[in-house]
């Protein structure tokens, strides 16, 4: 053996590569160097069996509204808004992010709806036709104020951006109902909302968000190489087995791999959905009339192609209402509202009404929402600072009661102060209706147990059937 010296690069290049233990004590000997000891891996602990108790749900949709959603113009109505108009009493001295002035009252009008006389304001004409299918959470709260750690924290229950998004949680404790497409799918268009929100972190790389660009409803454009143009599926069977035998013959030399894994399994995926995908991701196979009632904006599409999916055994869908952060109404949030919801509106409604007339809605929870709510005090006279002390989500289906409002917040919609939800008791309420117990679906890393709800989290039962 040639004498030379190995770099620290080097070296985790060689242990990355699969060197025996011989090769590798002999490498370290030959650097004057102590071999690490070959010790055996302790025996893997009995894996915890998903789901722990019968579920409510089997699919799960998320409608994430980036940027933040303003409460009190559409869910929270707050009357002493307009008696103590400008004024800036000392309950609602809280900090915010940006400066901000007097109390702003909502310009939109509310009214009772449903069996429960929920409150919807008039922005959200369609959504109040359901209103018996939703729970209005309207005291939810979160712990940051800015964008991208709200953000992270709704998505994977930290403010890092690299921990597991729930989507993939699920797909790691449930695993997949159809093998022929991805368990966990992300619609936003051009990506440009989602913002790497599907990441798996730290659990094994096949359960991390599947991305598709709902702005086209082209399949072979939504879906980059979706089809070969020079293999037919027998041969691009043949071909893909070879790849695969020489992935696994690779993976044998060094052991298990889990970004490998991943890999194969991507791939198989891949190969699956070019015969699969242009069924399920074509919303142009819908009826007219069926396309009419969700409209045709990439938050519509996106919308009707949850439904496409869950329909045919996706395990989560992520729709997200970007690009950017156009619920983000630093300004002119009475003129913004008034063009942005019926789009969302109008979709949100035809999605539940779907499902329900397809009885799918029993076994599909929704959650809408978004990184926080907005403040009831004024910023650049006509828009709202972000709010993480108090602010509204609603849920749907999936054994969650219709028709009814939970918790408060204050007089002035600033802060949550009764049945307060937290980011955590929401992510272990999903969990519950998935069946699965939120302290048992963990995962090993770095030396300790993680699991979505970090150390906290209380399913709010309240609103559960």
């Amino acid at each position: 053996m040639i004498n030379k010296r190995y770099s620290r690069r080097e070296l985790v290049s060689q242990l990355s590569g699969g060197l025996g233990a011989l090769g590798l004590a002999g490498m370290f000997a030959e650097q004057g160097l102590a071999a690490p000891p070959v010790t055996k891996p302790a025996p893997a602990a009995a894996p915890v069996k998903f789901p722990n108790f019968k579920p409510k749900a089997k699919h799960n949709i998320v409608l994430f509204m980036v940027g933040g959603p303003s409460q009190m113009d559409m869910f929270d109505p707050k009357p002493a808004l307009l008696k103590y108009q400008g004024q800036r009493p000392s309950s609602v001295d809280l900090r915010t992010e940006r400066v901000t002035g007097g109390l702003l009252p909502s310009p939109f009008e509310f009214k009772q709806y449903g069996r429960g006389g929920v409150h919807v304001s008039s922005l959200l004409p369609n959504i109040a036709s359901v209103i018996d299918e939703i729970c209005v959470i309207k005291s939810m709260y979160t712990f940051n104020p800015t964008h991208t750690p709200a953000r992270s924290l709704f998505h994977t229950g930290n403010i890092a951006a690299t921990r597991p998004s729930m989507g993939s949680w699920l797909s790691y404790g449930l695993g997949s109902e159809n093998k022929d497409l991805p368990g966990f799918v992300v619609l936003s268009p051009g990506q440009g909302g989602s913002g790497g929100l599907g990441r798996s972190g730290f659990l094994p790389a096949r359960h991390q968000g599947t991305y598709f660009d709902d702005a086209v409803v082209e399949p072979d454009k939504m879906i980059r190489f979706l089809k070969n143009a020079d293999l037919d599926k027998e041969k691009q069977r043949t071909q893909l087995d070879l790849i695969q035998a020489l992935n696994k013959d690779h993976q044998a030399s060094f052991g298990e791999d889990e970004f490998l894994e991943g890999r194969i399994e991507s791939m198989e995926t891949a190969y699956s959905m070019q015969f699969e995908a242009t069924d399920a991701f074509d919303i142009r196979k819908e009826t007219q009339a069926m396309r009419d009632s969700y409209g045709d904006t990439p938050f519509a599409h996106g919308c009707l192609l949850a439904r496409r999916l869950v329909e045919r055994g996706v395990r989560t869908v992520h729709v997200y209402y970007g690009p950017g952060q156009p619920w983000d109404d630093h300004s002119k949030i009475e003129k913004n509202l008034k063009e942005r919801c019926p789009d969302m509106d109008k979709a949100c409604a035809a999605l539940i009404s779907d499902l329900k007339q397809r009885g799918l809605l029993d076994e599909t929870l929704i959650t809408w929402g978004g990184e926080f709510g907005r403040t009831p005090v004024s910023e650049s006279g006509d828009g709202r600072d972000h709010n993480p002390y108090g602010f509204t989500m609603w849920m749907a289906g999936g054994g969650v009661k219709g028709g009814m409002a939970y918790g408060e917040t204050d007089e002035f919609g600033f802060k949550s102060v009764e049945k307060s939800v937290s980011i955590h008791d929401l992510h272990a309420t999903m969990l519950n209706q998935m069946g699965i117990d939120h302290l048992k679906l963990t995962y090993r890393y770095a030396g300790r147990d993680f699991r979505l709800t970090d150390v906290f989290g209380e399913v709010v039962r309240d609103i559960l059937t």
